[in-house]
């Protein structure tokens, strides 16, 4: 049985799918709440370009953000990154599957 992927679990993993966007969810996870000069501090990417990657990450549901004062804070949607990884356990119990099926074809 194929897994359905709709929109929604495809924009996930499209977000999920950038090494930039990768170095930032791996930065909010492990420093928490960050405003974009903080996200920005340390590295070779504009603050133009973090925008961007952030606003794809948003509208994937992967980050989300709130004003505090005149500075917004981005924050990771632990929900999304549970979902990500709930979609690929199922995806490996469906190659289990496969394979297990495919062991007992050829050794029949």
């Amino acid at each position: 049985m194929a897994i359905a992927l709709p929109k929604v679990r495809a924009s996930l993993f499209a977000a999920l799918g950038d090494d930039t966007r990768l170095r930032l969810v791996a930065r909010l996870s492990g420093q928490g709440p960050m405003s974009i000069t903080r996200l920005t501090s340390g590295s070779k990417v504009t603050r133009q370009a973090i925008s961007k990657h952030l606003r794809v990450m948003e509208r994937s549901g992967l980050v989300l953000s709130s004003r505090h004062g005149r500075e917004r804070r981005w924050r990771l949607n632990a929900q999304r990154l549970a979902d990500a990884r709930s979609y690929l356990d199922q995806i490996s119990r469906q190659w289990d599957a496969a394979f297990d099926r495919l062991r007992s074809v050829v050794e029949d």
